[in-house]
């Protein structure tokens, strides 16, 4: 006997064309007339769910599988992303690190001098320096301007709290 089977007991009465198996067998009444009994062996009706169970969790599991890899392809099209931008900043930083160089080169006082040589210039002889005396006991004086109105009027309140205040 297979443990997935149901099975029927009838006494010719029951007409199942659509069974899957059946088995005839001899009965001995208590009369001694021989009455044959029909055991009918149906597959279980679970059989056909468990088929629409198992395309359903395959179909699961294969959408399951296939957000993986598209979630693997996106990490790895972001990964390749960062590593071009990381390319460019160290590209960026090694053009950075010459004009650096460059423009120290150029802002030299011997590149500088070059430079002036070019348009002509020369360096000065002492002859060409003049002094200027200048008389150090002179003083500026600035005289006091007259104050504004609003400027009086705040130097009276200041003039007022401080003798209020002691």
């Amino acid at each position: 006997m297979a443990e997935n089977t149901v099975r029927y007991y009838n006494y010719e009465s029951y007409d199942d064309a659509g069974s899957d198996e059946t088995t005839g067998t001899g009965d001995v009444m208590r009369d001694g007339t021989e009455r044959k009994t029909e055991i009918q062996m149906r597959k279980n009706e679970a059989r056909s769910g468990s088929v629409m169970m198992i395309i359903f969790v395959s179909l699961l599991a294969a959408a399951l599988l296939g957000s993986v890899i598209y979630s693997l392809d996106k990490r790895n099209t972001m990964y390749n992303k960062v590593f071009a931008l990381n390319e460019k900043l160290d590209s960026a930083a090694a053009e950075n690190v010459r004009l650096q160089s460059e423009l120290e080169g150029k802002v030299s006082a011997k590149s500088i001098e070059e430079y002036a040589r070019s348009l002509g210039m020369e360096k000065i002889n002492s002859s060409q320096i003049n002094y200027i005396a200048i008389q150090t006991d002179d003083v500026v004086t600035i005289p006091e301007q007259e104050k504004g109105l609003i400027a009086k009027i705040k130097s009276f309140f200041d003039k007022c709290v401080e003798y209020f205040r002691g």
